[in-house]
């Protein structure tokens, strides 16, 4: 088992070279605009898991995991001759959602504004149930009433 920091620089060096090769271009016409978002190696070096995103429709996005599945065999070709291993690791491309979670978190925080404002608007004009201040303070001490 290989330590935290080798396997964290052998999956950057595996991005640096992915990356490279994609911009490069791949010769099918399925491959959209990717761009690699993390690798992660696992603690034997035998299996790279990488992330990407694609800019664009969600046909887009299938056409380019079809087109970079039908490629793998090369990237990993291409990541073997790159780096300093025994073992060339398998190679496998995951769709990032991170576009998505983001939108869903703008979204989300958008809903918590309109909330916020919409609370605000209504404490406005709002009165306590109560007394304005709930909490029980001591009696003031007349001096001049107690004799003893």
């Amino acid at each position: 088992m290989a330590d935290e920091q080798r396997a964290r620089k052998m999956a950057d060096r595996i991005k640096e070279i992915v990356a490279r090769r994609l911009e490069k271009g791949i010769k099918d016409p399925r491959m959209g605009f990717a761009t690699i978002t993390d690798v992660r190696v696992t603690g034997d070096l035998q299996h790279a898991s990488i992330f990407y995103t694609v800019y664009g429709s969600d046909e887009e996005r299938a056409d380019t995991a079809a087109a970079l599945k039908s490629a793998t065999g090369m990237l990993r070709t291409e990541v073997g001759k790159n780096i300093t291993a025994r073992l060339t690791p398998s190679l496998e491309f995951i769709l990032d959602a991170l576009p998505e979670n983001a939108s869903h978190l703008t979204d989300l925080l958008a809903q918590a504004k309109a909330r916020d404002a919409e609370l605000e608007r209504l404490a406005a004009g709002g009165r306590y149930a109560g007394d304005e201040d709930p909490y029980v303070k001591p009696r003031e001490r007349d001096d001049d009433a107690y004799e003893g």
